[in-house]
Order: structure tokens, then C-alpha cells, then sequence
């Protein structure tokens, strides 16, 4: 026994310095845990704190983002507005506005006046020896309108087309010299006739030839009467008119939108006042 105990007390001490070298590791480890703990904890709300102030931020940014698109719209709105206004000022600055003038006994053509481009009327599409001519950009309307009446069995056939002023104060001369003061019933004085914008033409068919005043008694007038408006032409100077006498052969382009309007409303270019013939101008070619 005496030999045992101070192996038992070694024994004791080994065990309580172990236990007290193990209670001091827990507890570190403990105080380990806790402090990790803690940082994770404040790891935690620093992040969203952060993702808070992070999707604040976005908002606030796509609110930024907003608002510079509503600007940029409406600045692309007002250039795109000034655009088409430039775009309508160039337009009209290259239409002649004499084409819609009322030239008949009201308005003087100066005698200088030429159409910017003159084109030859191919002999199929007209009466007689004579070369006729017609305003450039106004030919494709003039041909399109021919054809479409020859698919429906209609032959149209140009019998006079543009006049210079010359050659209108020579034909005047001459129908003064046959009929006297009678001509001013139906020919115009130089300058006041509206052949001379070359957008204008009389038409004949092969049946009727030179005695073309009886055009109105034909399927010809019949279809012009019902279809030139689709393709901008109009009768200048229908029954009643207080210009010249009636003439059914006489047909003027004064543009496909005021053509359909004249139709529409069953009125003619010389029921209307110069200040409402001259909106048209801006679509005078299309």
C-alpha cells in the first residue's frame, strides 16, 4: 500500500493537469468558435448591407437609365419631326408652283417660261405628223394612264400636247383670222393657256382623228371620265365652266391626291381657290 499511493497521487495529478490542460483548450476553442461566430455574423450583415445598398443602387441606376431613354425619344422625336419638315421644304422647293396655277383668263405665264425637262411623245400614243411633247416628270403618269385605257380597249391617241408661248399666240392668230372674236370662246391668248406647263394634253382616238370636239360622244371620254382622277389627270373645263366652251378633250395633271379629292367631292381644279390648289403642291409628283 505504502508503495502504491504515491503512484496513485502521481496518477491524480497527471489526471487533473490533463483535465485543466483540456478545459483550457475547450475553452479556447470555444472562444474561437464564438469569435468566428461573431465575424460570420458580421460578415453577414456587412453583405447585406451591401447587397441592400447594391440593389438600391441598380434601381436608382435603371431609374437614371429611364429617364436618359425618355430623353434620348425625345430629342430622336423632335430631330425626326425636323427632318420630315426639311424633308417636306425640299420636296416643295423642287416642285414648280406654276403646275397648279389657274392659268385660264386669270393668271399670265410669263413668256419665258419653259418646263425644267420636255419629253417626246412616241408616235404610237399620237395623232398626226406633228411631234408632241410632254413635261418630263410628268410622262410616266400620262403613259401609265395610255396603257391602262388600251388593256381596257381604249385607244388614246395625243393630238396637241405642250405649246411654247410662241406657238400659242401663233395658233390664236390663226383661229382669229377663221372665227374671229369667237376664238377667245375657246382658244387662250399666249400666256394664259395651259399647255404652255406642258402638263397638259388634248386627246383624239383613231375613229375621230382632227374631229376630235366630239371626243365626249366616245367610250374614250367615257373612261377618261371614270378613271384619269386615279391617275392625276382632270378635265380642265367641263360643261358650265365660265372660262372657255366645254372640252372634253382637254385633260390637265394637277397630281393624283388633288385629282381623287376633285372626284371624291365632285368638283373641278377651277372650283377651287388658289390657296387650296397650292397645298397640293407638296405631293404634286407622287
Amino acid at each position: 500500500m505504502p508503495k502504491v499511493l504515491p503512484f496513485l497521487i502521481g496518477a491524480l495529478m497527471l489526471l487533473l493537469a490533463a483535465s485543466g490542460y483540456l478545459g483550457y483548450e475547450w475553452r479556447t476553442t470555444l472562444a474561437a468558435l464564438e469569435s468566428a461566430k461573431a465575424e460570420l455574423a458580421s460578415s453577414t450583415n456587412s453583405s447585406a448591407v451591401a447587397l441592400k445598398n447594391a440593389a438600391q443602387d441598380n434601381e436608382q441606376l435603371a431609374e437614371a437609365l429611364a429617364e436618359q431613354k425618355r430623353v434620348n425619344d425625345s430629342f430622336l422625336g423632335k430631330i425626326e419631326a425636323i427632318s420630315g419638315t426639311v424633308g417636306k421644304l425640299d420636296k416643295l422647293s423642287k416642285t414648280d408652283p406654276e403646275l397648279l396655277q389657274k392659268y385660264s383668263k386669270v393668271y399670265f405665264l410669263n413668256e419665258n417660261y419653259i418646263p425644267e425637262s420636255l419629253t417626246l411623245i412616241p408616235k404610237e400614243w399620237t395623232y398626226g405628223a406633228q411631234e408632241e411633247y410632254f413635261h418630263g416628270k410628268l410622262w410616266p403618269h400620262l403613259l401609265e394612264m395610255m396603257e391602262d385605257a388600251k388593256d381596257d380597249g381604249v385607244n388614246l391617241e395625243v393630238i396637241s400636247g405642250y405649246r411654247s408661248f410662241g406657238k400659242q399666240a401663233q395658233l390664236k392668230a390663226s383661229y382669229k383670222v377663221t372665227y374671229g372674236a369667237g376664238a377667245n370662246a375657246f382658244s387662250a391668248d399666249q400666256g394664259y393657256s395651259e399647255h404652255q406647263l406642258g402638263s397638259t394634253v388634248d386627246f383624239t382616238t383613231k375613229e375621230l382623228g382632227a374631229n376630235f370636239t366630239t371626243l365626249d360622244t366616245t367610250e374614250a371620254y367615257a373612261w377618261l371620265n371614270e378613271h384619269a382622277h386615279r391617275y392625276g389627270f382632270v378635265l380642265s373645263y367641263p360643261k358650265g365652266n365660265t372660262y372657255y366652251q366645254y372640252e372634253p378633250w382637254h385633260w390637265r395633271y394637277v397630281g393624283r391626291e388633288l385629282a381623287d379629292d376633285l372626284d371624291d367631292e365632285g368638283k373641278h381644279f377651277y372650283d377651287l381657290e388658289q390657296r387650296e390648289l397650292d397645298k397640293y403642291l407638296i405631293n404634286f409628283y407622287d
